[in-house]
């Protein structure tokens, strides 16, 4: 864990150098989970806690006391991680085992042998929420100095996740556009070699291509890319 404020710094400047061409959204989310665990005092075990359409799960976590406390909550929904990343706020639980405001999250925590534990709301684009999750093993791990920099890291965290978030929309919709393109083309090829061997418009090359995918129930383009491979094997 680091103490030092300058390693403090190259973490942040580690946030910024994160190259969205060299990994997805998912390597994204492991990289704050560790640098956090590395970077934040008292830091036993980390995860992130996304909510997209209503429905949250953890996709990052540095250990499996951490996955388990926050689907605990995901099951009950209820619990600090839900609270921080709905509200966009801060959640401090100094003693866990003596927390009363999630019934039964403090006991399965302090069984756990976790003493504490800081929930950062982490917002990324205006569909997808999360938080940022400390574990602590002891209680009153987090005092307010690391309270303040655990915040300062989601500011950072959450600029490098929203721009990983674009990138792999971005290049999500780039693929769907590409294979549209693709469909299209083969389709047009399979229309024009019906209206060769049928003499027939495109419009009608175009219906009997439909009308052999509903028959056949298979997808227009898997019909005219089985035509296409036909007739060029001869």
């Amino acid at each position: 864990m680091a103490h030092d404020p300058a390693e403090q710094a190259a973490a942040f400047a580690e946030l910024g150098r994160i190259k969205l061409g060299e990994t997805d959204l998912n390597g994204v989310l492991d990289r704050v989970a560790d640098l956090a665990q590395r970077t934040l005092p008292g830091a036993e075990q980390v995860s992130i806690t996304l909510i997209r359409d209503g429905a949250a799960y953890t996709p990052a976590h540095t250990g499996e006391i951490a996955l388990r406390l926050d689907e605990w909550q995901y099951e009950q929904d209820r619990g600090p991680s839900l609270e921080a990343a709905a509200a966009k706020t801060t959640v401090h639980v100094p003693d866990a085992g003596a927390d009363a405001r999630w019934d039964g999250w403090s006991e399965l925590a302090a069984n756990s042998g976790i003493g504490s534990m800081l929930s950062v709301g982490l917002p990324i684009v205006e569909n997808v929420n999360g938080a940022l999750n400390i574990y602590g093993r002891r209680p009153g791990a987090f005092d307010d100095d690391v309270i303040a920099l655990a915040q300062t890291f989601v500011r950072y965290a959450a600029v490098a996740l929203a721009n990983a978030h674009l990138y792999d929309t971005t290049a999500t919709l780039a693929h769907h556009m590409q294979a549209a393109m693709e469909s299209r083309a083969v389709i047009e090829q399979a229309k024009g070699i019906i209206m060769g061997e049928r003499r027939c418009s495109a419009d009608d090359a175009f219906a009997i291509l439909t009308r052999v995918s509903q028959d056949t129930n298979r997808k227009l383009r898997d019909v005219a890319a089985a035509l296409v491979e036909r007739t060029q094997r001869g």
